[in-house]
């Protein structure tokens, strides 16, 4: 799943690795990239992926996002492109591919975004899109050189807060 942030950035990640940790158990943690915000004026996000292994369906992983991000302050209005304090999506649920419970995975900010790509590519470099069947290494490899500049944070997440 990807999570980005950037209103109190720092704790919202926190906080949200943290409740992550308490519904799925260990995670694979990649590392967080500083971008700037996309489709609107607002202050930089913070944007990592975190792996889980669960036997959830589609709707209960969403449910349970959302339960997160509002539980971290997240208001939610018309605009799609606007300050959030926490913003979780499930990218892919393993091989499925098309509409799975309302949700449609592969979602394709993956193949748009450089801050869903990079870090997807760092956490899961050898597994392959869904549809497309490159691994994900090669993905970012191709779309790195075109993409919107992306900062490595040192934003250690190893341990729960």
């Amino acid at each position: 799943m990807s999570v980005g942030s950037n209103v109190q950035r720092e704790a919202s990640i926190r906080g949200a690795i943290a409740d992550l940790r308490r519904y799925f158990g260990p995670l694979s943690i990649s590392p967080v990239y500083e971008t700037e915000a996309i489709g609107f004026e607002g202050e930089p996000f913070y944007n990592l992926v975190v792996g889980i292994d669960t036997r959830l369906g589609v709707a209960e992983i969403n449910r349970l996002l959302r339960d997160i991000e509002d539980a971290h302050g997240r208001v939610r209005g018309p605009n799609k492109f606007a300050p959030r304090t926490l913003d979780l999506d499930l990218l892919t649920w393993g091989e499925a591919a098309g509409t799975i419970d309302g949700s449609e995975l592969p979602r394709d900010e993956i193949l748009k975004y450089g801050f869903v790509l990079a870090p997807l590519a760092q956490a899961a470099p050898a597994d392959r899109h869904p549809v497309d069947g490159r691994t994900y290494a090669e993905l970012w490899a191709q779309m790195a050189p075109h993409a919107q500049p992306l900062t490595p944070v040192s934003l250690d997440l190893r341990a729960s807060p």
